[in-house]
């Protein structure tokens, strides 16, 4: 039997060292990461494949970028396209590989890209712009940053998490038009500052990590008379002991499981884990790993979910780490990966 290939596509910010996307073939019995090749291209600071596994797209200074994810997982660029405003942060694709979603973090845009059959971005189909209202709270105007867009599991809507108005603004999407229609807005606690987004497995709840308030919000999600409703179920608080002054929450993610939740935290510079109650969906804090650098700007639960690596932003380095489910004690492991300025990381399967 063919031993399964693993690679991983590493987005960058590129005004140091940095040229682009790298891209590492992964071991997943080891956690290391060997370097394969890089792909040239301006600030990829966060990179999203399709479900086929086919492409790969990238947030780009000029705007989104698509490649070809050739057999052995290098990229070969395809195009790229301007999004109709400032360059975006993140970035979220159906299914079916129709369009591709920007949230604009500068501009408070939210842009609906459609593709072609060949992998390639055609155009703009849709796009918002949020509005502001100028207030401050807790020292910080209340100007719209998109920071996340993420689909709902039937993919009916889209969820862009609103950063800097405290908002998760709920978008029914129109496959056949290219549209996005306003139909919901989930509103946070003032001066929270929601972050990211991510779906159980199953579909029931989501889970949203803050980056002022220090918090995952656990959320209920079901669907009444054709809308999506989020109960707030669960808050939950990142702060460990002395450190509850400085942590501040950066990513958040699922292994292959839905047992436990994970999240990278800034300040205590470190990934922690909670204990998931399927049934209920709500979290308790299990552990937390040091990260053994700064700033873990994103993570990824390596395949088979025995380890993870962290992306320490401000040290120029990728570190990898041991899971431990049964007592909580991480160990790291491997030389450091240095790499100016990580970002974002996306592990693929290989076709073979």
């Amino acid at each position: 039997m063919a031993k399964k290939k693993y690679v991983a596509y590493v987005g960058t910010y590129t005004h140091e060292k940095s040229v682009g996307i790298y891209v590492y073939d992964v071991n997943p019995d080891t956690a290391v990461l060997s370097l394969q090749s890089v792909a040239p291209i301006n600030n990829p600071s966060y990179v999203v494949v399709s479900s086929d596994k086919k492409f790969l797209y990238s947030i780009a200074d000029e705007g989104v970028e698509s490649f070809k994810i050739l057999k052995d997982g290098n990229l070969e660029k395809i195009n790229q396209e301007w999004i109709g405003g400032m360059r975006g942060c993140n970035l979220c694709i159906d299914s079916q590989s129709r369009f591709l979603f920007v949230a604009g973090y500068h501009d408070g845009r939210v842009t609906m890209m459609r593709l072609n059959e060949d992998g390639s971005v055609e155009g703009i189909a849709d796009g918002i712009f949020h509005q502001g209202i100028g207030k401050s709270v807790a020292d910080r105007p209340l100007y719209p940053h998109c920071t996340c867009v993420e689909l709902t599991p039937d993919e009916r809507f889209l969820c862009v998490v609103e950063n800097g108005l405290h908002q998760i603004k709920i978008y029914e999407i129109d496959y056949e038009h290219g549209k996005l229609k306003l139909v919901d807005i989930v509103r946070c606690a003032m001066g929270s500052a929601p972050l990211k987004l991510k779906f159980s497995r199953d579909g029931r709840y989501a889970y949203v990590i803050t980056e002022m308030s220090n918090e995952i919000l656990v959320y209920d999600y079901h669907i009444i008379d054709g809308v999506p409703d989020f109960e707030n179920i669960q808050t939950v608080s990142l702060l460990v002991g002395e450190d509850e002054e400085i942590s501040t929450g950066t990513n958040i993610k699922f292994g292959e499981d839905d047992d436990f939740l994970y999240a990278s935290i800034d300040g205590l510079n470190a990934v922690s884990m909670y204990k998931r109650d399927k049934k209920t969906g709500k979290i308790t804090y299990f552990s937390h790993s040091f990260i053994s650098g700064d700033f873990p700007k994103s993570f990824a639960i390596l395949p088979g979910d025995k380890y993870f690596v962290s992306l320490n932003h401000d040290t120029n380095e990728i570190r990898s780490f041991t899971i431990d489910k049964k007592e909580g004690h991480s160990l790291m492991l491997n030389p450091p990966i240095a790499i100016e300025k990580p970002n974002s990381i996306a592990i693929v399967e290989l076709d073979k």
